[in-house]
């Protein structure tokens, strides 16, 4: 179980790393007058999706509450 967790911990971890990676890209990007307006979305695409995934594994994480 432990070992469950710390993957967990470690794979949200790197997540969180490649979302902050992307803010910066994004930002760059934008600053940018000549920037790829369809490379922009792609990239926010899948900040978003990134930022799905953490959710989910951060709610692997929580115990169940009972209601």
């Amino acid at each position: 179980m432990d070992d469950n967790l710390n993957t967990l911990e470690r794979q949200i971890m790197e997540l969180q790393i490649e979302h902050r990676d992307l803010d910066y890209l994004i930002d760059r990007l934008a600053m940018d007058a000549g920037h790829d307006e369809l490379q922009l979305k792609r990239l926010k695409k899948r900040r978003l999706k990134l930022k799905d995934a953490i959710t989910l594994l951060q709610l692997q994480l929580e115990p169940d509450v009972p209601a």
